[in-house]
């Protein structure tokens, strides 16, 4: 199947210290990304629920306040998914962005449609 490359900025009115759990935890990403969110502290594996069914991936970047990348685990596929969110702020403005790339079958369009409604409902929790 061929695969896309979706990558998207979003504008936030919040510190990269209060953005990062949203991205980073289960609990965090359970309230706008998915159903309900898992982890496997351990070996750093996060299960991913949406209307019953279930997406495992790894995280395989992290750093505080800044990024986080998960690759989705699917032993069949030999090209494998990935999402990645990446904090950034503009010295000149002091706005904070948040990039997202997103790695998968999704369409361009598809995908722009859902990480809009995504981040919309995040911007909904943390008020920016």
């Amino acid at each position: 199947m061929t695969k896309y490359q979706y990558v998207g900025e979003f504008e936030f009115n919040a510190s990269k210290k209060m953005l990062f759990p949203y991205f980073s935890t289960a609990s965090g990403l359970a309230q706008w990304f998915a159903d309900d969110v898992n982890v496997n502290n351990e070996d750093k594996i996060y299960t991913f629920i949406w209307d019953g069914d279930e997406a495992k991936a790894k995280s395989i970047t992290n750093k505080t306040n800044h990024y986080v990348r998960f690759d989705v685990l699917d032993p069949e596929d030999d090209d494998p998914n990935f999402f990645e969110f990446k904090i950034e702020m503009n010295e000149l403005t002091q706005f904070v962005y948040v990039r997202i790339t997103d790695y998968s079958e999704m369409g361009e369009k598809e995908a722009a449609e859902l990480w809009e409604s995504l981040i919309h409902d995040l911007k909904e929790i943390v008020g920016g």
